[in-house]
């Protein structure tokens, strides 16, 4: 075995001890000046970002990012009806000349389309101007109203009142509804008590009066003998005064009159006030209410179309409207209104004895006179005309208001145009709502029609 030469081995270590620890000194060294190196370039890197930032701003190359904002608010990509409600009731559609409205919004515009027929709101806003040159016979108001009978959109709308300016009278409903009533009371007869339009009625006295004395059942010599239809036809005011009175009673006449939308308000896209209706009072009472021979039930003419509704839909009322669609500054359609209707009134049977007595009052009854040749005219000949008259004078005795509401139906299309008017004659009576009525059938139903393409 080898001998151990210690003494030598250790200056061997000593030796490679010192080697490595000169070693480890410069290995720290570098690794110093290596992250010396690397947080100068970082913060030369940063210096060098800011100059250049600073650069580009004086240039105008680059804007620093602003604070956020609140944006403005997006056009919304729906309308219901309060919203389409809100945007009519700031746009005159009164007298318009033109089937399409604009509205602004926040930082947008509406465009509300409608069906006004312009050619018919031409004719009768010109039939206004002529009214208010007239120095005998110029109306204290009027108001004429047009709504497509198998839609419910409304045609036209004109009118004016003297008294009111700036208020609209074809939706006021501040006009006794007079013997227009008589529709209720004629069609709860025939709905619950099963009459038709030959049932005989009996009266005495004059037609258009309605004495304490005349509401008896008491039968004598000088008692006529009517049927309902020409009872209706002629407005006589002691038959439906007994039929309130008498055989109806209160109930029914408040159920009816319920029934066909009184003291109520549907959901359209335009406002006009409930039509009133009330029985309290007395069994007299009920007489004038029966025959319309008061000034406590109050209407509008809009009303009164939704009225004749009942009768030309079998029954069923409509819901007026105005609007048609709605679209948004990009042309996107963000409204479209629909069909509705708003009450089932009365039996399909009922409705078409109904329209029968209103064609009586046109042909026989007391609008004969104003739609006197009718059945020669090249126009009208080709219609089924229909309608009930009314007429009171206000509890002044200033204004004598007088209605005609109607209806026009072509007898081979079977196109409806159910038409209310109601005119304000004051010292002098001039031209008659019935009139006016005729005139608005006769110019709607001889526009031309859009020819077929092939």
């Amino acid at each position: 075995m080898d001998s151990i030469k210690t003494e030598q081995s250790w200056r061997d270590f000593q030796a490679s001890y010192k080697q490595q620890k000169k070693k480890r000194s410069t290995a720290d060294r570098i690794r110093k000046i290596a992250v010396f190196i690397c947080l100068g370039g970082t913060v030369c890197a940063l210096i060098w970002a800011g100059v250049y930032a600073a650069y580009k701003i004086s240039l105008g190359l680059f804007s620093p990012k602003p604070d956020k904002v609140a944006s403005e608010p997006a056009p919304p990509n729906h309308l219901g009806r309060s919203d389409v409600k809100a945007l009519i009731k700031n746009i005159d559609i009164l007298n318009a000349g033109t089937d399409r409205f604009f509205a602004d919004g926040p930082s947008w515009t509406y465009t509300i389309h409608t069906q006004l027929d312009t050619r018919l709101q031409d004719r009768l806003v010109r039939t206004l101007n002529h009214l208010k040159t007239l120095e005998r016979g110029k109306p204290e108001l009027i108001a004429m109203v047009a709504m497509d009978g198998n839609t419910g959109f409304i045609k036209a709308m004109a009118g004016f009142n003297e008294n009111k300016p700036g208020t609209n009278p074809c939706t006021s409903a501040i006009y006794p509804a007079a013997s227009l009533f008589k529709i209720v009371t004629a069609s709860a007869a025939v709905e619950t008590l099963n009459y038709t339009a030959t049932t005989p009625l009996y009266f005495n006295g004059g037609k258009y009066t309605l004495y304490k004395r005349q509401l008896t059942n008491q039968k004598t010599k000088y008692t006529n003998q009517v049927t309902l239809e020409m009872a209706f036809a002629e407005s006589i005011n002691p038959v439906f005064g007994k039929l309130g009175q008498r055989v109806l009673g209160k109930t029914e006449l408040a159920d009816f009159a319920e029934k066909f939308g009184f003291n109520q308000n549907p959901n359209t896209d335009f406002e006009f006030p409930a039509p009133y209706f009330s029985t309290a009072g007395s069994d007299y009472h009920l007489a004038e209410l029966g025959c319309g021979f008061n000034r406590d039930t109050l209407i509008s003419p809009v009303f009164a179309m939704m009225m004749v509704s009942v009768v030309v839909n079998q029954g069923q009322s409509l819901v007026p409207r105005l609007v048609e669609r709605i679209s948004d500054s990009d042309q996107n359609e963000i409204y479209k209104s629909t069909k509705e209707i708003y009450k089932k009134t009365i039996s399909a049977k009922t409705a078409a004895t109904m329209k029968r007595l209103m064609k009586k009052t046109v042909s026989g009854g007391t609008a004969r006179k104003s739609f006197r040749g009718s059945s020669r005219d090249k126009v009208l000949s080709s219609l089924l005309i229909g309608g009930k008259t009314g007429s009171l004078s206000n509890r002044e005795h200033t204004i004598k208001y007088d209605w005609f509401t109607g209806f026009g139906q072509q007898k081979t299309t079977k196109e409806t145009l159910i038409v209310s008017t109601i005119v304000g004659h004051g010292k002098y009576i001039g031209t008659r709502a019935s009139i006016h009525a005729r005139n608005i059938l006769k110019t709607y139903y001889s526009a031309p029609k859009p020819k077929k393409v092939r």
